[in-house]
């Protein structure tokens, strides 16, 4: 049984992992003046269903509603690591 949650949790890491990727590429192309294409729908569309939830506690909480940047974002990217971390141990 504990081979069978090894492989899973394994795979999670893994998928987890590209998530957290994915985020951190669509957060170095937000820096540059590039018009919506394939790639970037694609990472949207990757990492948005994990961001959304994050935003909308906050919007519903009425945090980090006036700052420049996306809170959200950093504590979904802080989540995934720590969820990450634990499937580790």
């Amino acid at each position: 049984m504990s081979t069978v949650f090894t492989v899973v949790a394994d795979v999670v890491v893994l998928l987890l992992s590209a998530v957290q990727l994915a985020m951190l590429v669509r957060a170095i192309l937000s820096w540059f003046p590039i018009d919506s294409n394939k790639f970037v729908d694609f990472l949207y569309g990757i990492t948005e269903p994990f961001i959304v939830p994050i935003r909308l506690l906050f919007q519903k909480m009425n945090w980090f509603q006036n700052l420049p940047i996306d809170v959200s974002f950093m504590v979904t990217y802080l989540l995934l690591s720590v969820l990450s971390m634990l499937l580790t141990l």
